[in-house]
């Protein structure tokens, strides 16, 4: 028996078989009894929460309401161009030289 809406959302052994076999599990018949008690616990769990009043409360994008500090942008010249194609095997007016790896 399984239902979506309404109470006592629970599931059976053979539909944790049959599911299994849907899903293409191999769930062995020493875990089907352990596996549908687990997932009627998170099914219990739904259903309880499915009972709570949430009646004029405002949906959550993120439970902390909290704000990203940004930095100013802008740009800033960092880098040493000559210094970092110094470093370089092979350049070539400027750039790096790397060996062609698409032919």
């Amino acid at each position: 028996k399984f239902t979506i809406q309404g109470s006592d959302m629970s599931v059976n052994t053979e539909t944790v078989q049959h599911v299994a076999k849907l899903s293409m599990l191999n769930i062995g018949d020493d875990e089907i009894s352990s596996t549908t008690e687990r997932i009627n616990k998170v099914l219990a769990l739904v259903d309880t929460l499915q009972d709570i009043d949430t009646t004029g409360t405002e949906p959550l994008a993120h439970p902390l309401d909290a704000q990203q500090s940004l930095r100013d942008d802008h740009a800033e010249h960092c880098t040493d161009r000559d210094k970092l194609l110094s470093n370089a095997p092979e350049q070539l007016d400027g750039q790096f030289l790397v060996p062609r790896v698409v032919e």
